[in-house]
């Protein structure tokens, strides 16, 4: 059972779907054959998010038989993920959604039909120009991660050659630009927020230096602007696509699918043939396009608007997902867990995580309509977080805590403060907060000590909470007004909004001694 075979088309479908695997029900080579001709999208970054999502979302769009276009696929940076993950194939790739049942679901993935290194040096940017010329190009898009969008003066000095993503992305704009001011949407889909904004940062710092050194004329500026021509919408996407996972590759390599390899590149990505991934996924997307767009809602893509995607993003990343992340992690490393799925059989954390989506933050959401927080809450809890294919871990949550902080539950105390709302309601929050001061004792539980995971200000916040002792109640407890009046830190001065002085107490609980962590965790989460 190889990949090579469907695109040939010289397989056996019957033992194929005995074994589990849905197929293409599109015709793959009158699909590779019209999208070569009039192609519609361009997917900038080839690497496993966008095999697992995006492609596998117009995978299901195909398969209804409503629409007719794949997408061409061109990679900016490491050019061996064509070689080794693409060419190989025929572009077909397998994407397996790890269950949190622990079974998996295999699709094949046939929606790439071309695949293309994005650099002046290969013959495939010739392939890139013709289509970015054509009239029938709707869309580019992006998961080139958010670092992928910078750009610097090096760069910037380099002229019409660029090496940088946003440099050669506005390369192939002008050239759309020269061959009749063509109409196109720029559309991010990488997990960050207001993800549109920054491309079109990007695109326009590499623009304003060419028009600035006469590489580009004028008008060029003007037609990125004009929102009849280009647009650069919003997008949230959530979806984890871990590295291929052992356990996967023996699962299809007891089914006898063949194309199983693990791949490693010289720039270290590490992909393979098939794509695992979690099964749950978000892609809400602005619905703002110029030249008309692939019909991806029938892969289960949600257009809105652009305040409804902030809405989105806002509900995940204060209530519904990452506080709960980072709360489970500073709690995890402190009683001794490297899982995060070993986390949620835990009597104490999983309710402690509960409460504090559910009961304490949901009462601030603002529902953005298209997404239910509760049912988004639901999924996080039952079948995201307890996913035994999902090796996340505490202690790589607990990275840049400091800068989560402000985010992901200051929001939510503001909001408290601005509504007028009782803060005796917050109580989980408070204790998250609280052990936070313990966390950075870098002690756990037992009092063995742990190596906390990087963060920019870790050093000077441990600084803070040096002179404090566990085990010693009479102690001058002082540096705690420090910490937690600092504003950068919580999002806001945690004594002016009525909340200090319970968090003190609460950190003096943890700070008991032996045990206390859990002691202190246990009270709260029963008594909530």
């Amino acid at each position: 059972m190889k990949l090579k075979d469907i695109a040939s088309g010289s397989f056996n479908a019957a033992e194929w779907e005995a074994k589990g695997y849905q197929l293409p029900k599109f015709d793959i080579a009158a699909v590779q054959k019209k999208t070569h001709d009039e192609p519609t999208w361009v997917h900038f970054g080839g690497g496993n998010i966008f095999r697992a999502f995006p492609a596998a979302i117009l995978n299901d769009a195909l398969n209804t038989g409503k629409y007719d276009r794949g997408v061409i696929v061109a990679e900016t940076f490491d050019y061996e993920v064509i070689d080794k993950a693409y060419a190989p194939y025929d572009n077909l790739s397998l994407a397996v959604s790890l269950c949190s049942n622990g079974t998996i679901e295999k699709k094949v993935i046939a929606s790439v039909t071309e695949s293309l290194k994005a650099d002046y040096q290969f013959e495939d940017w010739k392939r890139l120009v013709e289509i970015f010329k054509n009239p029938s190009l709707q869309m580019i898009s992006f998961t080139i991660t958010e670092k992928g969008y910078t750009y610097n003066d090096a760069d910037l000095a380099r002229g019409l050659t660029p090496v940088f993503a946003m440099g050669k992305v506005t390369a192939l704009l002008l050239e759309r630009f020269n061959a009749g001011k063509l109409p196109l949407t720029v559309q991010s889909i990488d997990n960050c927020s207001h993800n549109g904004d920054k491309v079109k940062a990007g695109v326009f710092g590499y623009a304003e230096k060419w028009v600035a050194d006469g590489l580009a004329p004028a008008e060029f500026l003007d037609y990125l602007k004009d929102e009849t021509k280009i647009t650069f919408p919003w997008s949230m996407i959530d979806k984890i696509t871990p590295r291929p996972h052992q356990k996967v590759k023996e699962m299809l390599a007891a089914d006898g699918f063949e194309d199983n390899d693990y791949i490693e590149t010289e720039k270290h990505t590490f992909t393979a043939p098939f794509v695992n991934a979690e099964e749950v996924q978000y892609l809400v997307i602005e619905d703002n396009y110029t030249n008309g767009r692939p019909p991806m809602e029938l892969g289960g893509t949600l257009y809105t608007t652009r305040e409804t995607v902030d809405q989105v993003e806002t509900m995940k990343v204060t209530t519904c997902l990452n506080p709960l992340h980072t709360a489970m992690s500073i709690y995890g490393v402190m009683l001794g867990y490297t899982l995060i799925s070993a986390e949620m059989a835990d009597e104490d954390l999983r309710p402690f995580i509960q409460k504090i989506g559910y009961m304490e933050a949901m009462p601030v959401v603002t529902d953005p309509g298209v997404l239910n927080p509760y049912e988004f809450i639901g999924d996080v809890i039952n079948k995201r977080l307890p996913n035994p294919f999902m090796p996340d871990a505490p202690q790589r949550i607990s990275t840049d805590t400091s800068q989560k902080l402000p985010i992901r539950f200051g929001e939510t105390i503001k909001k408290y403060v601005a509504r007028g709302l009782d803060m005796k309601n917050l109580v989980l929050i408070p204790l998250t907060l609280a052990g936070y001061a313990r966390f950075l004792k870098a002690l756990d539980d037992n009092l063995e000590p742990f190596s906390p995971s990087s963060d920019p200000k870790l050093d000077e916040l441990m600084a803070i909470v040096a002179p404090l002792e566990i085990g010693k109640p009479d102690q001058d407890w002082s540096p705690l007004k420090q910490l937690f009046s600092r504003a950068d830190i919580f999002g806001i001065d945690l004594y002016e909004a009525g909340l200090g002085e319970k968090i003190e107490g609460m950190v003096k609980e943890l700070y008991a001694g032996k045990g206390a962590v859990r002691e202190t965790l246990h009270k709260y989460t029963s008594k909530r």
